[in-house]
Order: C-alpha cells, then sequence, then structure tokens
C-alpha cells in the first residue's frame, strides 16, 4: 500500500511537470481548452463589467475603455455593471459569455467568491482580465490595476506630515474607514494606513470599520457615531474612496468640523465632489488613481488577446509584477497614483482632464 501511494505522488508530480511544461509552450487559449476546440467567428468580442456605477469615476473607466477597445481594432464591446451585487454580477458575466465575448475585463463585487467566473470562462475558452481588484484563490489570467499598494501608504505620508504642521507631533485619534468586508482593494488600501499607524506611537486607531457596497451614507453613519463616542476628539479620517471620505465630510460639517486645519480627511478616486471639498478646505487630500491609463491598458489587453489566442499571455503584455492572490502568481500590469492637495488641483486632475477647473471651483 504504502509502494502504491509513493508511485501515485510520483505519477502526479510528472503530470503536473507536464502540464506546466504545456502552459508555457502553448498560446492562451490551448491552454484553457486543451484538446477541446472552440470555434472562431472571426469577430473581435470583449466584454466589460464593473461592479457598479456608484461612483462617478466610473463613468471615466467605461467610456475610455470603449473608446481604446474599438480604436484596437475590436468589433464589439459588451459593457455592463452589476450596482455592488455579486449575484447579479454572475448573472451578467454568464450572459457575456452567452454572447461570444473572447476576453472578460472583469472587476468583481466579490473577490473571495469571483473565482467561479473564472472557471466558468476558462470552460468556455474565454479569457479573463481582472479589473482593479484582485480576484483571490483563482486562476484568472491576467490583473490591472492602479498601485494599490501605494494608496494607503500615501495618505499615511499625507497624514504625518499633516499632524506635524497642525499639531506639532504625530498625536492623535484615527479612524480608518474600509470599502467592502473582504475585497483584496480594502485591504491593500488600508494596510499602509495601518503601518503608518503601527510606525507612531501617538496615533490611535479608534475605528477601523468596512462598509458594504462601499457606502458613503454607511461612511457618514460611522463617523457620526465616532464623534459622538469621542466627544468630537476625532484628528484624522482616512477613507479607502473618495465617496466614503464625503461621508465623512459631511458628518463633519455636522459639527462645524469640516476643516482641514481642525481634521485631516483623505480618501480615493478624486470624484468631483472631493475636488470640491478639497478647493474649499475641507478635505485633506485625495488620491488620484488616473482611470483612464487603466482603462487604456485594460482595452490593449483585451484586443491584444482576442486578437493573439495562439500566444502566452506574457508575449502579448508588459507585466509590471506578479502578485499571488492565494491559488498563482498572476501576471500584473500596475498604473500610477498620485496625491491631489489644495496647491496640485490644477496641475493633476485638471491638467489630466479629469475635472475641468470651472466644475471644481464653482460657487454651488
Amino acid at each position: 500500500m504504502k509502494k502504491l501511494s509513493i508511485l501515485l505522488v510520483v505519477v502526479l508530480l510528472v503530470s503536473s511537470m507536464s502540464m506546466t511544461v504545456f502552459a508555457q509552450d502553448g498560446g492562451w487559449l490551448d491552454n484553457l481548452l486543451g484538446d477541446n476546440e472552440r470555434e472562431d467567428d472571426g469577430v473581435i468580442k470583449v466584454g466589460f463589467l464593473l461592479k457598479t456605477m456608484q461612483e462617478e469615476r466610473y463613468k471615466t473607466d467605461r467610456d475610455a475603455f470603449i473608446e481604446k477597445a474599438e480604436e484596437l481594432g475590436a468589433d464589439e464591446v459588451i459593457f455592463d455593471a452589476a450596482n455592488n451585487d455579486e449575484n447579479e454580477q454572475l448573472s451578467k458575466f454568464e450572459n457575456m459569455l452567452t454572447q461570444g465575448a473572447d476576453v472578460i475585463v472583469l472587476q468583481p463585487v466579490n473577490t473571495g467568491t469571483a473565482s467561479n467566473m473564472v472557471r466558468k470562462a476558462h470552460d468556455s475558452g474565454v479569457a479573463v482580465v481582472n479589473y482593479d481588484s484582485l480576484i483571490m484563490n483563482s486562476d484568472v489570467d491576467l490583473f490591472l490595476t492602479q498601485d494599490s499598494w501605494a494608496v494607503g501608504e500615501l495618505q499615511g505620508e499625507a497624514m504625518v506630515e499633516w499632524f506635524k504642521e497642525n499639531r506639532g507631533e504625530v498625536k492623535g485619534n484615527v479612524v480608518l474607514l474600509r470599502g467592502q468586508p473582504g475585497d483584496s482593494n480594502a485591504n491593500a488600501f488600508s494596510q499602509g494606513v495601518l503601518d503608518t499607524v503601527a510606525e507612531y506611537e501617538g496615533l490611535e486607531l479608534v475605528v477601523d470599520q468596512s462598509h458594504e457596497g462601499w457606502s458613503p451614507d454607511l461612511a457618514m453613519e460611522t463617523t457620526e457615531n465616532a464623534l459622538t463616542r469621542y466627544d468630537n476628539e476625532i484628528d484624522a479620517v482616512v477613507a479607502n474612496n473618495s465617496g466614503m471620505a464625503s461621508g465623512a465630510v459631511r458628518a463633519l460639517e455636522a459639527q462645524g468640523m469640516a476643516d482641514t486645519d481642525k481634521v485631516f480627511v483623505a480618501g480615493s478616486d478624486a470624484d468631483l465632489i472631493n475636488m470640491r471639498y478639497i478647493a474649499q478646505g475641507k478635505q485633506t487630500i485625495d488620491i488620484f488613481k488616473k482611470v483612464k491609463p487603466l482603462a487604456y491598458e485594460a482595452a490593449r489587453a483585451a484586443v491584444a488577446l482576442a486578437k493573439n489566442p495562439d500566444r502566452p499571455i506574457d508575449e502579448i503584455v508588459d507585466i509590471t509584477r506578479y502578485v499571488d492572490n492565494g491559488q498563482v502568481e498572476v501576471p500584473t500590469v500596475v498604473t500610477e497614483i498620485v496625491v491631489v492637495n489644495q496647491d496640485n488641483i490644477m496641475d493633476t486632475v485638471v491638467a489630466d482632464g479629469y475635472h475641468e477647473a470651472t466644475d471644481i471651483f464653482s460657487e454651488e
């Protein structure tokens, strides 16, 4: 029995090695289908499925992706969004498979369960380009993201500088507003903030709260509760995205505390309302993720994969790094992020055409 077990292990190891060699030698489509075949209708069709259109930045993602994909030769772009509902997203994803998408670019609602969609796509010979939030424990084909790991680091650095300038020391109470519970991006965004708090003994993380659907209203409620519990002794509020930061600002406004001299507030996404808050001195910084470059890169990758099913992915796309998602080292393309503050609004979001100056500095 022991000899049989050893033999079985050897057979499995040899099989695994053979599969690895095959995966390296074949095109991405052959790697998915093996000996099976998928009929080629000669049409380049790509899907783009976002988790939501709740934040205004996603209009830019959508428009930039479609523009670039069509420019690069996509015959059809199938676009949809899922209202932050993972069951709705699964249904829309399956619909894209039914419509014959060659490649689907997917921003998952739930990064922990989206591996099911990757499996469904691969069974149909369809590649999945993972957009913005890393799908965990899957063999997703490619990951496109802004530098998520740097978001919290930049927020933390700005927070430390604010304490030095406004308090004379790095000491005070910090509120961390996280996005969707368990979301890989929310965790990545938060880590830099957690590291900053751990580095400075004077900083105390008094609230660390996740929010379903990245809800601005829930973030406002969390901030209100923190202000009540700590008798308005809150010095910094750091949010994973702009929407939740705007919720925090609304809570601070109600207490006459929406003032960057009184409370440090940071967000991430550079939504218009947040740019107005920064211009008005109500919010300190926001992280501008330069959405268009991310959408453009995703469109380039999707169309290139659809056009080149007989080539390995790392020959088609320029890979920045490989990221461990718990199952594989996912080939990853990373795009730039920058800090926006009151001094550089014109040089960042306005210069990039993301917002118009007249909209930011409007009296309304």
